[in-house]
């Protein structure tokens, strides 16, 4: 088993929809760094699991824009944005996003 981990720091900015009160209901900004891991039983005719440009190119759609535009209807919790994350990158088993020091959510398949 071959498996690939990338790790990215990106800036965006967020509200989340809550049915009580907290800071976070407002638009506010992070700075996530996103651990993408994918893993794969064989490698591509590249002699790669994913070209880690492929990945990149993912998790930069989110980078520098309301993530709430950008990822529909669900609410963009950490939790949330990982397992985004991880649905759109093919063969992905495991996406952490570190919100600030000492917060971090994890989406595994």
């Amino acid at each position: 088993m071959y498996t690939v981990t990338k790790r990215m720091e990106i800036s965006g900015a967020h509200f989340l929809k809550l049915d009580y009160e907290s800071k976070c209901k407002k638009l506010h900004g992070h700075n996530w760094i996103v651990t993408i891991t994918v893993q794969s039983e064989t490698l591509n005719e590249h002699g790669m699991v994913v070209d880690f440009t492929d990945i990149k190119k993912v998790v930069n759609r989110l980078d520098h824009n309301v993530v709430n535009e950008v990822i529909g209807s669900m609410n963009p919790t950490a939790e949330n944005i990982a397992k985004w994350l991880c649905d759109q990158i093919p063969n992905c088993i495991k996406v952490s996003v570190q919100e600030t020091e000492g917060n971090i959510a994890t989406y595994e398949k």
